[in-house]
């Protein structure tokens, strides 16, 4: 596994993260703060790491940033990427198994080092998305290729169903 990692601090949770996803044989591509001589502006980093994963040169990818809103909300920009924010375990298990999640943002100021493992086995060890979540996870893969005028509610399935309920009580009463 390919995983792009990235922070806008050069963090002690965030390198020792990064380590201790080296140790676990994963690939790790370093970037921002982590990264001697990268930028480190956390929009900048968040997008890198994001376009890594949409373009298929990583698989995942992992950001942090002081809250971890920051990096979420930048990388979310990025056609193809589902970012979610976790702040423990269970929240990563279900941006996993619920949201088919792709980038894992954390928090500097909130996440510890104990707290970063438990994410991280949560995150890792959840490798099936539940089949009962697939259309919607699909609604959002179709809106990052729709252009940002066409992602309105009447587009969407529940809605255009509850259309069709209203026009055939129509037939029904003429």
């Amino acid at each position: 596994m390919r995983l792009a990692v990235g922070s806008d601090e050069r963090a002690t949770v965030a390198e020792e993260v990064a380590g201790l996803l080296s140790q676990r044989g994963i690939h790790v591509e370093l970037h921002g703060a982590l990264k001697p001589g990268d930028a480190t502006q956390w929009a900048g980093v968040a997008l890198r790491v994001a376009q890594q994963v949409a373009d298929g040169h990583c698989d995942q990818g992992l950001l942090f940033c002081w809250t971890g809103t920051g990096v979420s909300i930048a990388a979310n920009k990025v056609p193809g990427v589902r970012a979610a924010l976790c702040i423990d375990a269970e929240t990563a298990r279900g941006a996993r198994r619920y949201n088919d999640a792709n980038v894992l943002c954390l928090s500097l100021r909130l996440t510890s080092q104990a707290m970063a493992h438990e994410i991280l086995d949560a995150w890792f060890g959840t490798t099936e998305v539940d089949e009962e979540e697939r259309e919607s996870i699909e609604l959002v893969i179709q809106a990052d290729r729709q252009p940002a005028d066409r992602h309105r509610l009447d587009r969407l399935p529940e809605a255009a169903r509850a259309e069709r309920e209203r026009e055939a009580n129509a037939g029904q009463r003429a």
